[in-house]
């Protein structure tokens, strides 16, 4: 009798975004790709420079962790962004997951999109 090969699960690799829900999947490690909305900025003063962000998805939270050095470089994103897209590696501490964030993208232009696709449904709707 032949065992089945044991694979990891699949999960989707950057630059498709995985679903907040989905975070326990990738080994850690697991350079992935997460998008939602900012609920959280966070900096601490006594964090070094470290700021932490929280996104929102229809499926969840997820925790980001952005380094000092990844701020300087994406600083207006992280700033000033609703909507982010993060490009990093998955972290497990204490049974809480994060992603340590390697790029930073704000992607709130799609918000408007959204609106005006909402608006456009709505006036289709107007007999």
């Amino acid at each position: 009798m032949v065992e089945p090969a044991l694979r990891a699960p699949e999960w989707p690799r950057p630059p498709d975004c995985l679903p907040h829900h989905l975070l326990h999947l990738p080994p850690e490690n697991a350079r992935i790709c997460v998008a939602g909305l900012v609920l959280v900025r966070q900096r601490p003063g006594t964090a070094k420079g470290v700021i932490f962000i929280t996104l929102e998805d229809e499926f969840g939270v997820c925790n980001v962790i952005v380094w000092q050095k990844m701020y300087l470089k994406y600083r207006r994103a992280v700033i000033a962004g609703r909507l982010l897209r993060v490009t990093g590696r998955i972290q497990r501490e204490s049974g809480v997951t994060h992603v340590i964030a390697e790029h930073v993208e704000d992607i709130s232009p799609m918000l408007d999109d959204l609106v005006r696709l909402h608006q456009g449904a709505k006036a289709g709707d107007q007999p």
